[in-house]
């Protein structure tokens, strides 16, 4: 999956998949292990469902709940102006944008 993830990101295009039983389709901007040790990705969401009801959004998901991961031919962009290069929340970063 760190693959693909961070293929998506350089390529700059949207992933699409279920996270916590709600599809999603997000921007990944960062992808590493959290200051928790988990494995995750940083990411603005752009459609799709969530509990927290933030879509539009920035969201930090764990890869372990990502299911049914694709990658869109449908680009993004780039840089929004509240992310920061050097994710505070990654105690690791394999790629970024």
């Amino acid at each position: 999956m760190n693959q693909v993830i961070c293929q998506a990101i350089a390529e700059r295009k949207l992933l699409e998949f279920t996270y916590d039983g709600y599809p999603r389709t997000v921007e990944p901007y960062c992808h590493g292990i959290t200051t928790a040790g988990n494995e995750a990705i940083r990411c603005y969401q752009v459609a799709g469902g969530s509990s927290s009801g933030k879509v539009p959004g920035w969201h930090m998901m764990t890869t372990n709940k990502i299911v049914g991961l694709t990658v869109s031919q449908q680009t993004f962009p780039g840089q929004r102006p509240e992310y920061k290069k050097g994710d505070k929340g990654m105690s690791t970063i394999f790629c970024e944008l």
